[in-house]
């Protein structure tokens, strides 16, 4: 049996106007309006795939078999699959009827029809040596009986992965190392992608891992197709390294960035460095190296006076022996310039501080002794002039008694006197105070 794909594509130029496409051969816009969207599936076929560009933003499109039975992106037989996105519609039919079909839609004015026999896809294979850190630009395609399938929306209508898996070899660095993703293919025009909706899905992979053997496994998919790419290869260490030189004397010292080029894998006078130096209150330095003349070779960084942290950022770009040109992304380094403690006073400042120091004290001791004196001869004072205040009246009282006593022996009172006083003394006597309350 055989299998059969059928795309309704538009390529658009810059100016807006319609090109024919580059992979394969187009019907005319004048002959894709005669027909109104329709074609004709015989007996023979068994798979059918149709991808159908629209309008940007534009409803999926209705298909219309020969039987007139209607099939949408959310309903149709569980034997079809749809997926639908901004601007276009894959749909997976298996077994479809025989007969003429029909697309109603918002379908791009210009679509054209193409006949392709299968998908595939078309992976750029890593160069060899590869290096640990570098920035690699590698491209993929999506095939249709080994033409490139071109048309906007794909990009959303695709996921690409990348995945590295190491072959556990042992002694590598990666041994340990299971399955990672380090990256994705996209067609949007960004990053490394050179223009959108090209055809050509650009890698962005990210080659910061362990060094090793690997696989590298590319996979295409989506809900109607899944197509996938395996290639072994090596990542190896970097043959450009950049490390920083401890400063013995941080202040009044340069920092120093020890370079060093394996020149057996890289040309020597095509190696180029750029670093650039970050630090405190917004410090954005580039620092540049083009003329290398030994294979180890030593740059100064501009001298720092701010205290706090540092980082070095660096790119190397050179040629290998065989004429690839690469970009290497180089570990990140780090120093600090820490202020220094404040110098402790001297051996003759510490004499004097400790002598006055003690003048302090003993003037202090003198001021408490004092206080204390005077605080007791007042004390002393004031208790002795209460104790003679005291005696005085004793003495007063004694002397007015002793007076009394004498009148009344000199003129005795007579009775009625006698009973008065008597009377009275014992009024004095009595307790006029309210008894308790039991």
């Amino acid at each position: 049996m055989r299998r059969l794909i059928i795309i309704f594509l538009v390529l658009l130029s810059p100016v807006g106007t319609w090109q024919p496409p580059v992979y394969a051969e187009s019907v005319k816009a004048s002959q894709a309006s005669e027909l109104k969207n329709r074609f004709r599936i015989d007996h023979m076929v068994d798979k059918l795939t149709l991808v159908i560009q629209r309008n940007y933003g534009s409803a999926p499109v209705v298909v219309v078999l020969p039987d007139g039975s209607k099939w949408y992106s959310n309903r149709h037989p569980q034997t079809v699959k749809w997926v639908d996105g901004l601007a276009a519609d894959m749909i997976y039919i298996e077994n479809p009827m025989p007969g003429p079909w029909q697309l109603l839609g918002d379908i791009t004015e210009g679509s054209t029809i193409q006949k392709i026999s299968d998908l595939d896809i078309e992976v750029e294979p890593f160069p060899q040596p590869l290096f640990q850190g570098e920035r690699l630009k590698v491209t993929a395609r999506l095939l249709g009986d080994n033409l490139t399938m071109r048309m906007p929306g794909l990009d959303f209508m695709v996921e690409w992965t990348a995945k590295f898996s190491s072959q556990h070899v042992t002694g590598d660095d990666n041994f340990a190392t299971g399955t990672i993703i380090v990256g994705a293919y996209k067609d949007n025009g960004e990053d490394l992608d050179e223009v959108p909706d090209d055809g050509v899905f650009t890698g962005a992979t990210n080659l910061d891992q362990p060094t090793g053997h690997y696989s590298l496994n590319v996979t295409a998919r989506n809900n109607l197709f899944e197509r996938e790419y395996v290639m072994p290869f090596v990542l190896s260490k970097q043959p450009i390294t950049a490390e920083m030189v401890p400063n013995t004397d941080p202040l009044k010292g340069i920092w120093q960035i020890q370079l060093s080029v394996d020149d057996s894998q890289v040309l020597l006078e095509q190696t180029h460095f750029l670093f650039e130096l970050v630090g405190p209150a917004g410090l954005q330095l580039p620092i540049t190296l083009q003329d290398l003349t030994t294979a180890d070779q030593t740059l100064y960084l501009p001298k720092v006076s701010d205290f706090g942290s540092y980082r070095v950022k660096g790119t190397a770009v050179s040629t290998t022996k065989d004429g690839r040109e690469i970009v290497l992304n180089l570990p990140e380094m780090f120093f600090n310039l820490i202020e220094p403690p404040t110098p402790g006073p001297t051996a003759e400042e510490l004499a004097i501080q400790a002598a006055e120091k003690a003048k302090l004290e003993e003037q202090q001791a003198k001021d408490e002794a004092i206080f204390w004196i005077i605080t007791v001869n007042v004390t002393l004072l004031l208790l002795g002039i209460i104790g003679f205040v005291v005696w005085r009246k004793r003495q007063t009282l004694a002397k007015a008694m002793a007076v009394a006593e004498e009148r009344l022996k000199q003129n005795p009172p007579d009775e009625q006197v006698a009973e008065t006083q008597t009377e009275s003394i014992d009024l004095d006597d009595i307790d006029l105070t309210m008894p308790d309350e039991k």
